[in-house]
């Protein structure tokens, strides 16, 4: 979830406007947010595990309130002879029913609601949580009240990622445990329909009311449950997956219903391309759908996302989390770019089917220069109290993308795509909580490499490269490449990664990676060709920036009073006076006996020494000037 908003190139943004129909391609998920959200929760909720949630729910979209009940299924982890919610003090606790007997119950601070059974509980059982209250909204908009359109008709939604849930309603906030299933009754004043959670089993009629029926047959972790009630026009789409033919649902303001059908074709596109580049999408016996709400962005509900609009990349944003988010959630708010990085990357894969590699190009060269714009900054998430970070835009989206990127460069296509299909299956994994060292071992496993330096420096380190590259070619087409590495931040002092560069001339062109692990490393290559032109990292396989590829020779010249190149060297050398106090009064190149084989005086700054009538071996060339003698040692090869 989040959006993001990218400075076109001119002429990227004439060819993807003349190509495509859509408004605002460029546009991801959005996250505005306050700094009143807590950070966390404060239930001690590890002694029991949630097995199911019945959620009874009376929402007005008029009226900023919320009541109901909550029955919920737990099995106790030990006997307990009580146990905690998450319940903002907001909300106000009716009762607590426990086998149809009200039971003793107390509102902590902290938003903890503190549940006592008459006796010691050890097998599986059941509480139901009566309440009702003005929910306090905090975060990015837990439970918010608002209206749209030209009539300003009424809506409420609810969004409760990171730690929102509680705000709204009673329930275990955790990232350690899903409810096995769910049901939602959603009731609703005529005129309305209610968005939630899996398959709309039934609509039943309640007085001049009506309660919609959702029920969702999956593991789902506690902030992906949510409602969104409004005066929504609703339609059916088919996508043909793997497994069947599966309804789209979509939920529409009335006003947007013909913006909403221009992107309806283009995202059961990319709910086909999902469903085979990964594994079968895991909720085909229920639905996918979206439901419109009055955000900027988006928010990966499982089987049903709320959008603020119908940006092909929003919506291919939030259907990609139904894989890395819901499917697979991340284990911790500090491993969020499992969640995060993951969709923005298959945002990327999915819009170059559709538009072509240029969309893809362009994601690379506009991705990294928004994470390089400032020199540091982890996808490792060090402060979870700080909402801001944990959503950051530049590390947890834009850099935790682009570290798959360079992964899938790494690995090629045939072990990446396995690697995530393994994770994805995992049966540790599914449907449940991950961290990134589970992701780490999955690729490891298939590919064979070792990647927790990489890790180390990518996830944990902060920061980024800059590369310099040295080169210089003989007659004989041997190639001498110096690559020579700086880094943003202290924290990694050199990226180890493979580089790619390309060599161009006399027609030809090829790309050698290059297993750079130090600085200054240097590297002989036999080209078959004189190199006209060489690039570094063509393809953009690798974050950095500030890059340059210099002639050794022209590079040495930049700053050096004397330059001497090639050493060693064939027919002559060349010497570059740059900067001298006193012009050179003599030069004289000796050999190892000190016998003087030639003198001269130089009349440019920039002269040559013939070799060509000497045998192979070691020289010694004499600058001479008024106040300094310099030597060099030459090698003649041939």
């Amino acid at each position: 979830m989040r959006k993001l908003f990218f400075t076109l190139l001119i002429s990227f943004a004439h060819y993807f406007w003349a190509q495509s129909s859509f408004p605002s391609l460029f546009e991801n998920e959005k996250k505005t947010f306050s700094s009143s959200q807590n950070a966390s929760s404060c239930a001690i909720s590890d002694n029991y595990d949630v097995k199911y949630y019945r959620c009874y729910w009376n929402t007005n979209p008029a009226i900023n309130f919320i009541s109901g009940n909550i029955t919920t299924y737990f099995m106790p982890q030990s006997p307990i002879d009580s146990l905690q919610m998450d319940a903002s003090i907001s909300l106000t606790i009716d009762s607590v029913l426990y086998h149809n007997s009200k039971i003793v119950f107390a509102q902590l601070t902290g938003d903890v609601l503190q549940i006592y059974f008459p006796s010691t509980i050890n097998v599986l059982d059941s509480i139901t949580v009566f309440y009702h209250g003005i929910p306090s909204s905090s975060g990015f908009g837990s439970f918010m009240q608002k209206t749209h359109g030209p009539n300003h008709d009424p809506v409420i939604w609810t969004l409760s990622e990171p730690y929102g849930a509680r705000d709204w309603w009673p329930c275990k906030m955790t990232l350690t445990d899903k409810a096995d299933s769910i049901d939602t009754y959603i009731t609703i004043p005529p005129g309305n329909k209610a968005a939630s959670n899996g398959l709309l089993k039934e609509i039943i009629p309640q007085g001049v009311n009506f309660t919609y029926h959702w029920k969702h047959r999956h593991p789902i972790a506690t902030y992906l449950i949510a409602q969104a009630v409004t005066n929504y026009t609703s339609y059916t789409d088919t996508a043909q997956l793997r497994s069947g033919k599966m309804p789209v649902l979509y939920y529409v303001y009335p006003e947007d219903t013909a913006d909403s059908r221009t992107s309806d074709k283009q995202l059961v596109k990319v709910i086909h391309y999902y469903d085979s580049l990964f594994i079968p999408y895991s909720f085909a016996d229920e639905k996918y759908g979206h439901a419109e709400f009055g955000w900027g962005g988006g928010m990966e509900h499982q089987t049903m996302s709320f959008v603020g609009g119908f940006s092909i990349e929003l919506l291919a944003h939030e259907l990609a989390h139904q894989w890395f988010g819901d499917r697979i959630t991340c284990g911790t708010w500090r491993d969020i770019w499992l969640n995060e990085g993951f969709a923005v990357y298959c945002t990327a894969l999915s819009l170059s089917q559709l538009y072509g590699q240029t969309y893809y190009t362009y994601w690379r060269i506009s991705t990294s220069s928004n994470i390089t714009s400032i020199p540091n900054g982890s996808v490792y998430i060090d402060d979870t109290t700080s909402v801001a970070r944990v959503f950051d835009n530049r590390l947890t989206y834009n850099k935790g993308a682009y570290l798959l990127h360079m992964l899938h460069c790494m690995l090629g296509d045939s072990l990446f795509f396995q690697g995530l299909r393994n994770y994805l299956n995992d049966p540790s994994l599914a449907f449940s909580f991950a961290k990134t060292s589970m992701l780490q071992q999955h690729l490891e496993n298939v590919s064979g490499l070792a990647l927790t330096k990489f890790f180390q420096e990518w996830y944990n380190g902060q920061g980024y490269p800059s590369y310099l590259v040295l080169y210089n070619q003989d007659t004989n087409n041997q190639l001498k490449l110096t690559i020579n590495q700086t880094t943003s931040d202290n924290s990694v002092p050199f990226f180890e990664m493979p580089v790619p560069i390309e060599f161009k001339g006399q027609g030809k062109d090829t790309i050698i990676i290059f297993n750079n692990t130090s600085s200054g490393q240097v590297f002989n290559v036999n080209l078959n060709f004189r190199a006209d032109s060489i690039n570094f990292d063509p393809d953009y396989h690798i974050l950095s920036t500030n890059n340059k590829v210099m002639d050794e020779y022209a590079y040495l010249r930049s700053f050096q009073s004397l330059v001497i190149y090639p050493n060693p060297a064939n027919d002559v050398v060349n010497v570059e006076i740059n900067n001298f106090a006193n012009f050179p009064r003599s030069v004289e190149l000796y050999n190892v006996l000190g016998e003087k084989l030639l003198e001269f005086v130089p009349i440019q700054h920039e002269f040559s020494v013939p070799l060509i009538n000497l045998a192979s071996g070691t020289y010694y060339l004499k600058i001479i000037s008024d106040d300094k003698v310099y030597t060099q040692k030459i090698i003649k090869d041939k």
